[in-house]
């Protein structure tokens, strides 16, 4: 892919997350698991994914990854509306994160990303 993003995000329960930390690497989400890859979003494709994926759910981290440290697991494949999402073909480390934070929920449902993404 041209143009790549510096970061990609991985939207996470807290307990899917803490589990990784308990072992240092991150197997994946159960959609992950069935898919057989670990599912992405760029900054610009996040909020969209929370909203389609995780609306109403609480308690969710929002894991920001560098795509220089994934290699050639990392793949850009066709996905909703044919846009490009960020797939991992491989077990994520935790020492991959570059920041983990909480997402924060709105009244409606819906989640408060950072602006600084």
């Amino acid at each position: 892919m041209n143009d790549t993003p510096e970061y990609i995000y991985k939207i996470a329960t807290r307990e899917q997350w803490e589990k990784a930390l308990g072992v240092g690497v991150f197997f994946g989400a159960p959609i992950d698991l069935q898919d057989g890859y670990i599912h992405f979003s760029t900054a610009e494709q996040a909020r969209e994914t929370a909203a389609k994926h995780f609306h109403g759910q609480t308690d969710l981290k929002l894991v920001k990854i560098a795509t220089a440290s994934l290699g050639d697991a990392l793949r850009w494949e066709v996905s909703r509306g044919g846009a490009l999402f960020p797939h991992l073909y491989a077990e994520l480390s935790t020492a991959d994160a570059v920041s983990v934070i909480d997402l924060g929920e709105d009244d409606n449902g819906g989640h408060i990303f950072p602006d600084n993404m």
